[in-house]
């Protein structure tokens, strides 16, 4: 593996924790939540003995809500009269890191306004100020910010890894779909020690035929 890596782990926030507040928005439960998170934490231990840069994402927004997506927008606006709608306040509890995971000393987190982690963010400048080329997308969710993300940092040449067992979504088939999606862009997927292994050549998309497509029925 590059010593140019960088592990930016997305928006493992308490909001997960909370399935009565995304129930209000139609959001179903994390698939696999449990086991995502133990893996995070295990990649985020790994990163930290071999002294890869780790960078944290946080979804937040104004408490008022007026700086969210037109549909997000139209959401609040549904449940203005729920007791417990969901919310994305820096200050909330809701917003705040899962302890499990938390940023130590030395970590980097920034906060973002959309899905994709590059949008309106300092990340690219930080991933150029650390000399890194390739990112391992962790965290949730895999069709949303993940996703997203990876297709910009793609755009923007930095090779892409997203770590199959340390992501997830709102629904298993959402999340495999994803991953065939990203691989036929050449994205790296694959379990994240085989990604965080020394000397991993990341090239799955190049070695292997159809990869990311499925045999049509």
């Amino acid at each position: 593996m590059s010593d140019r890596t960088a592990v930016v782990m997305i928006d493992m926030q308490n909001m997960y924790l909370e399935q009565d507040r995304r129930d209000a928005y139609g959001w179903p439960p994390i698939w696999n939540f449990d086991a995502v998170v133990a893996e995070c934490a295990a990649l985020l231990a790994d990163a930290r003995s071999k002294g890869i840069p780790i960078i944290y994402t946080r979804q937040v927004s104004r408490a008022d809500g007026a700086d969210t997506t037109p549909s997000i927008r139209r959401l609040q606006a549904k449940l203005a009269d729920a007791e417990e709608g969901p919310g994305f306040d820096p200050s909330d509890w809701s917003s705040q890191i899962l302890d499990v995971v938390a940023p130590q000393p030395g970590d980097i987190v920034i906060e973002k306004h959309r899905w994709d982690a590059f949008f309106q963010t300092d990340l690219d400048t930080i991933l150029r100020n650390l000399d890194v080329r390739r990112l391992v997308v962790a965290g949730l969710q895999t069709n949303v910010c993940i996703e997203t993300t990876s297709r910009t940092g793609m755009m923007k040449n930095f090779e892409i890894a997203v770590p199959e067992d340390a992501v997830s979504t709102d629904g298993e088939s959402l999340h495999y779909n994803a991953l065939d999606a990203m691989r036929v862009l050449y994205v790296e997927v694959a379990p994240w020690r085989e990604l965080m292994a020394p000397g991993a050549p990341w090239d799955r998309a190049f070695t292997t035929p159809h990869y990311g497509r499925r045999a049509e029925n």
